[in-house]
């Protein structure tokens, strides 16, 4: 009688015998709905046959039996995920023991998604891959692709991605070497022993004054050291950087994939703005406006963003201070917190003693008092004299290295992880065996060749010809 209540389950190979009852615990799933009439079903042999995992079903089974959930640690976290929403289960209803296992390889996932969205790694797709990315798949299988449409990926890859070519090497150490000499042309012409004082003439010149004086005066000229101008020699130098910039953006605008795509990137915004400010102050030279139009110059110095195209590494770390926003945000939210209470209350500590060196005249001074120690950087400009004050200059430092120190270690891990994962993803190979679906398997069955007894190749139509041979039992339903 027993017998009749238990039911085998060949899951992968593995034969998994248990109640009928059992299976039903967890209703609405794929166990709980078990009949003789599936396709699974094997009269001959009494089991159901599954083709899945059998260590994961080793797992999934025993929650039918205790009721408790359990990931298995020799099996990674997507393929359990998988077979368990195969099976009509949910991930979420893991253990606590386990969950902390789980949601690491969940981690995991987002930071090689996170990864593919940054586009560190090198395309090196050939053919119908790399004119997919323009929309020209269906000419190049055609062969109908124009001289532009053969030129415009090569340029595009000669310009964005350095690692794709030798040339693209070459152009990117171009790029940099010009990108490094506009930054310090930028930086030297603010220097006072390389700019050239403003000459400004100094009395009367006119030509009547001089032809009444009796005696011929030197001219005397004022050298006006506050108003100076950059040596020539640096206008020269960003002009042939600026030309090259213009060219690099002319020639990544006109191959980009997509022009939308291509200005809505920061970098890429940072860069057209940049050289244009250039153009303006140059325009604005010739009609002697700089005086007006040099301070927004200092965009140019944005253009250090522009190595992160070539530096993985710079990449990785933008995107770890964009993942750690909560903690960064966290953190400045504890430093305004701090400032203002140590601010108020060193303001009202200097002011309940007689102290005649008071500093703290009002609470928006303490509040750059309060700023300068809690990051520790204390420039001393401004310090309490009572014994209450320093009491709470103390603590307000303490306070400041508890404050920072906490977020650190979350925004360190975070840059850890992301680099680590950029290490391995560079090490796999670029090109991996394709795995056929099940409907190409089916497809790929149906159009292949069959041999007649007769001796000829025939091909055989296997439209209605099922995957499961007719051993005239019931029509089967495949779940």
């Amino acid at each position: 009688m027993d017998s009749e209540y238990r039911i085998i389950l060949n899951v992968g190979g593995v034969r998994h015998e248990t109640y009928k009852h059992t299976l039903k615990k967890i209703p609405a799933t794929r166990l709980s709905r078990l009949t003789t009439n599936l396709a699974n079903y094997d009269p001959v042999l009494n089991e159901y046959f599954f083709d899945r995992h059998p260590g994961v079903f080793a797992q999934i089974l025993n929650y039918y039996r205790t009721g408790k959930l359990h990931y298995p640690l020799d099996v990674c976290g997507p393929l359990f995920e998988e077979e368990l929403k195969y099976w009509g289960l949910d991930s979420n209803e893991c253990e606590p023991c386990c969950w902390m296992t789980l949601s690491g390889t969940r981690d995991t996932q987002d930071v090689l998604k996170t990864l593919d969205e940054l586009d560190i790694e090198v395309d090196q797709t050939e053919g119908p891959e790399l004119y997919k990315r323009f929309g020209w798949e269906d000419d190049y299988h055609n062969d109908s692709l124009s001289a532009w449409q053969k030129l415009k990926p090569r340029i595009w890859r000669l310009f964005d991605e350095p690692s794709s070519s030798r040339s693209a090497q070459f152009i990117a150490a171009v790029s940099v070497f010009f990108l490094i000499t506009a930054i310090i042309v930028f930086c030297l012409k603010t220097h006072p022993g390389l700019r050239i004082p403003e000459l400004a003439p100094f009395g009367n010149f006119s030509r009547n004054h001089r032809s009444t004086s009796s005696r011929i005066h030197p001219a005397q000229i004022n050298i006006d050291k506050s108003n100076s101008r950059p040596h020539p020699t640096f206008m020269y130098i960003e002009t042939i950087c600026n030309i090259w910039f213009t060219i690099e953006i002319l020639a990544r605008f006109a191959s980009c994939p997509s022009r939308f795509e291509y200005l809505r990137a920061p970098v890429n915004i940072i860069d057209i703005v940049a050289t244009l400010t250039f153009y303006i102050d140059l325009l604005s030279s010739m009609f002697g406006a700089t005086a007006d139009l040099e301070f927004f110059s200092i965009i140019r110095i944005m253009r250090l963003f522009k190595l992160t195209h070539h530096n993985s590494g710079l990449k990785i770390l933008m995107h770890t201070f964009r993942a750690s926003a909560k903690e960064l945000m966290l953190l400045v939210f504890f430093l305004v917190l701090g400032v203002v209470v140590f601010a108020s209350l060193v303001y009202y500590a200097e002011r309940v003693e007689s102290n005649e060196d008071n500093q703290f005249v009002s609470i928006p001074i303490g509040l750059w008092w309060a700023i300068v120690t809690m990051t520790t950087i204390g420039y001393g400009d401004i310090t309490p004299h009572t014994y209450l004050g320093r009491l709470i200059g103390s603590i307000c430092a303490l306070a400041g290295v508890l404050t920072i120190a906490l977020p650190v270690p979350v925004i360190v891990s975070n840059f850890a992880m992301f680099y680590s994962h950029t290490q391995a993803r560079s090490k796999m190979p670029k090109k991996r065996r394709g795995v056929l679906s099940m409907d190409q398997v089916a497809q790929h069955v149906k159009h292949a060749p069959v041999r007649n007894s007769n001796g000829p190749t025939q091909r055989k139509n296997m439209e209605h010809t099922p995957l499961v041979a007719n051993n005239h039992s019931p029509p089967h339903t495949l779940i």
